[in-house]
């Protein structure tokens, strides 16, 4: 059983509206707790009792999905640097509090897996130093891949340029003479593709196909899907 929350504050978390908004909809009928209308905002109900119309609500002790960020699109909030990977996502997600957000990061040029969530325990655990979560990158290069960079790349000593500190130990494995996959324990700023450019190898295509445990299956570009949060039974 979740923890009890005011009807009210539960459809706002979720993002049927503000406060003002959801009260109207309950004073409305709209919700039903245990099969009944219930006219009470103030009430406190388990998440699991709640229906929207019917409907049970969406995820609500906390979001997790993956996103199989097409290219072409930014993960950001902010509509100034073209299409936004939040564009992909249903309306309401964008307005359920804590906001979602993607974990970590993926150039306007990189394609894969990416996380979306409004538990920012998640975000903070996945994306610290100190997580060492694998990430799977395949990598498409200019030029016929040389087997030296599977040894430079392990070493753990590649300082990158305007960095002093040595990335850590990543292993490549060389799929055919243009096609690399890369696997790293951190992630740094554009790091796969300043890896290869250490060694003059420019990156032609990127993607990420692996965070972790997750990773796309047969989910086709700008699709989503919700996981189950870690964790829960």
């Amino acid at each position: 059983m979740s923890q009890p929350k005011r009807l009210d504050a539960l459809l706002a978390s979720v993002g049927y509206g503000s406060r003002r908004v959801v009260r109207d909809l309950i004073e409305r009928g709209n919700v039903e707790v245990r099969g009944e209308i219930c006219p009470d905002p103030e009430i406190r109900v388990d998440p699991a009792w709640v229906t929207f119309r019917g409907e049970p609500l969406e995820a609500p002790d906390g979001l997790l999905a993956i996103l199989h960020k097409p290219v072409g699109y930014v993960c950001s909030h902010s509509g100034e640097e073209g299409p936004s990977v939040y564009d992909l996502l249903p309306q309401q997600w964008l307005q359920r509090n804590p906001v979602v957000t993607s974990v970590g990061r993926l150039d306007k040029d990189t394609s894969g897996v990416l996380l979306i969530t409004d538990q920012g325990k998640l975000v903070q655990n996945w994306t610290s130093p100190r997580s060492e979560i694998q990430k799977v990158y395949e990598a498409v290069v200019d030029r016929p891949l040389s087997a030296e960079l599977i040894e430079i790349f392990a070493r753990g000593d590649l300082v990158l340029r305007t960095e002093d500190k040595p990335c850590l130990p990543a292993t490549l494995e060389i799929v055919d003479n243009f096609h690399a996959r890369l696997t790293l324990s951190e992630g740094r700023y554009h790091q796969v593709r300043r890896m290869f450019a250490s060694q003059g190898w420019h990156v032609e295509a990127l993607h990420r196909s692996y965070f972790g445990e997750y990773g796309l299956g047969d989910l086709p570009p700008g699709d989503w899907k919700l996981l189950p949060l870690p964790g829960a039974a």
